[in-house]
């Protein structure tokens, strides 16, 4: 399989309405603030909320950014890209290893403005990142994690084709009720009939 170089910052992955790209120095100041919109971002009651939100000021989130990409294997494509909808950022897809020996990958999404919910611009995202992911590692598999209150979120990963893999349950305490933690994916082989 013929390994894909990272994206350089003048390239960007296009789909109908959504565009990735790299993270630039003049987005930083961009996603700080959709990130960090005041003490209760509206997105963070949706995106694993029992975990608290990392606390930054501008600078060291400017650092965070930094290290994200120091941490990057030589070959390995860009952990995180910013979406666009029409030159607008409204958020980011990511990756990270559950366990890299085993190339044991996961994706997340995080649409911060939520003018953008329910409007079809995070499956379209997903699904780019996606595709991408699997044409730049010799992945078997793609797989998402998310909350059972998370309905949107598994509705994405069935749009995808993903399944559900394993159902935690009663793992996670939110506003004082249990909810099961879900884990989907997506085998190669099952993403390129799709095509």
């Amino acid at each position: 399989m013929r390994m894909l170089q990272r994206l350089k910052s003048d390239e960007h992955l296009k789909g109908q309405r959504v565009t990735l790209r790299v993270i630039n120095e003049k987005d930083i100041p961009v996603l700080y603030q959709l990130i960090y919109n005041g003490d209760e971002p509206e997105w963070k009651k949706w995106d694993a909320p029992y975990y608290p939100l990392e606390p930054h000021t501008l600078e060291s989130y400017r650092s965070h950014e930094k290290a994200r990409i120091n941490r990057l294997g030589p070959n390995e494509p860009d952990s995180r890209l910013i979406i666009e909808v029409d030159g607008k950022t409204i958020g980011t897809v990511t990756y990270y290893w559950e366990h890299k020996p085993s190339l044991w990958l996961e994706v997340g999404i995080g649409i911060y403005d939520p003018d953008y919910w329910n409007g079809g611009y995070g499956s379209e995202a997903l699904e780019i990142w996606v595709d991408y992911l699997f044409r730049t590692l010799p992945l078997a598999r793609v797989g998402l994690t998310t909350w059972s209150k998370n309905e949107r979120m598994m509705r994405v990963g069935e749009k995808l084709g993903m399944k559900v893999e394993g159902r935690l349950r009663k793992c996670r305490i939110y506003e004082g009720q249990f909810y099961d933690s879900i884990r989907m994916g997506v085998l190669r082989e099952e993403w390129m009939k799709r095509a």
